[in-house]
């Protein structure tokens, strides 16, 4: 990571030569935007660990940033969804060796050395089977699991300064929690044991396909190849019809699991979700997975819907008593509301277009110093058992906008998110409703 800085000020450095030497500015400046792009990936795919998990969250929000900052490394970006620097053959070979036994290969008529996809733990290779099926084959890199750990520990370490930042925020019990997560994330048994309840879940759904767990040891995981194309690319090259199809059953998926499979997917990011040529959407990876027996909280639905229809006091008093806002820590109501506008626009229209655009005026508003917003969003607390669900929230969200699509989200709220329907007894119009509002 330090040779980042140094990377840039030696590019720097030629580009001020080069603008001597006649070269226009506009040109020396993309191509150091370029080159610095490339050292990014490489750097924080080498890494892998923490340091590329940073590099998948950057690359899910960039649509939150200005296009003359985003536009240069969104492709460099992307890359790290599933496409990280590989781990030597050799390396994968011992990994194998280690976890399936020395006569690994004899389980496969097939193994192709170079990973389908690399990621920030473990990358997956393409194999057929002895009896001829098609299967990915994910291993995990030695050591991941320590430097993941100590990423964390340094986290918890540098807690207090973090604090003074974000005085509302309780960190100890929120890194507690994210440890305890990570740790599960590395658990590949545990990964398979939840990869096989959402295949249970979803197993014949017409919109949905979950490849079954073939086998599973602690570093490696053995599933069906479901192969179609990464929603990274819909992104990047999608039709009108395939973004708004894609995001739609993106969106619902997230939402709907914790009450099919009582379990919430919580690794929104593209690389992990697949345009099948049948129209469904595939998902993989099953690491991050918030256990959920209930379903999303109950009390999620109903402050979005108190927030919905500006009942600012209800709103007010329900983050409070589900821990957003700590002992001591108030705000103006009203206030509150406009800080959570984006959390609720989506649901105020029967079909939202998510855009960049959007995003990044939203960006704008809340990390204003100038703006009371800014102000508001340092007093807030995260809940640890909100810990996954606010990524997963805003990860889709970000997702969402890089898709540019057009999502019912009204609808897949009103159905999966427990709370957010009206009661028999508010009416159909919901509470606080007017004739301008349409529920």
């Amino acid at each position: 990571m330090a040779s980042l800085p140094v990377g840039y000020a030696g590019r720097t450095a030629l580009g001020l030569g080069k603008r001597i030497g006649g070269k226009p500015a506009e040109a020396v400046a993309h191509e150091m935007q370029v080159r610095t792009a490339e050292q990014v990936f490489r750097v924080l795919g080498e890494l892998k660990g923490g340091a590329m998990k940073f590099g998948q969250a950057m690359s899910i929000f960039e649509a939150a940033l200005p296009e003359e900052m985003a536009g240069p490394y969104r492709a460099t970006l992307t890359k790290l969804q599933d496409a990280a620097p590989a781990l030597p053959a050799e390396t994968v070979h011992a990994v194998l060796a280690g976890n399936l036994g020395p006569d690994w290969r004899e389980r496969f008529a097939e193994f192709d050395d170079h990973p389908a996809a690399a990621a920030s733990i473990g990358q997956v290779h393409h194999a057929v089977y002895r009896d001829g099926r098609e299967v990915a084959v994910k291993v995990q890199y030695p050591g991941a699991g320590k430097a993941l750990m100590s990423d964390l520990n340094q986290l918890s370490r540098m807690a207090r300064m973090f604090g003074s930042w974000v005085p509302g925020l309780d960190l100890k019990p929120l890194l507690a929690e994210l440890k305890e997560r990570v740790a599960e994330e590395l658990d590949y048994l545990g990964e398979s044991e939840n990869q096989r309840a959402f295949a249970v879940a979803f197993e014949g759904d017409p919109e949905y396909l979950v490849p079954h767990v073939l086998s599973a040891s602690p570093q490696v995981i053995v599933t069906e190849w479901i192969g179609g194309t990464s929603l990274a690319e819909i992104i990047a090259d999608g039709t009108r019809e395939q973004r708004d199809h894609f995001g739609t059953l993106y969106q619902k998926f997230l939402l709907s699991a914790p009450a099919r499979a009582r379990l919430l997917h919580a690794d929104p990011h593209p690389g992990n979700f697949r345009a099948m040529p049948d129209g469904r959407l595939g998902v993989l990876d099953f690491g991050a997975v918030a256990k959920l027996p209930d379903g999303l909280p109950r009390a999620m639905g109903e402050l979005m819907r108190r927030a919905e229809f500006n009942d600012s006091v209800a709103v007010l008093n329900g983050l409070r008593e589900e821990g957003f806002l700590r002992e001591g820590v108030d705000m103006d109501p009203q206030d509150l509301l406009g800080y959570l506008e984006p959390l609720v626009e989506p649901s105020r229209h029967e079909v939202f277009h998510y855009s960049r655009e959007w995003m990044r005026g939203q960006y704008r508003r809340i990390n204003d110093p100038r703006n009371k917003d800014f102000s508001i969003g340092l007093k807030f607390n995260l809940p640890p058992e909100y810990l996954l669900i606010h990524r997963v929230w805003l990860g889709a969200t970000g997702v969402l906008c890089q898709l540019d699509t057009n999502v019912r989200t009204r609808d897949i709220l009103n159905e999966w998110v427990p709370g957010f329907a009206p009661t028999d007894d508010e009416g159909t119009t919901g509470l606080g409703a007017t004739d301008d509002q349409p529920r």
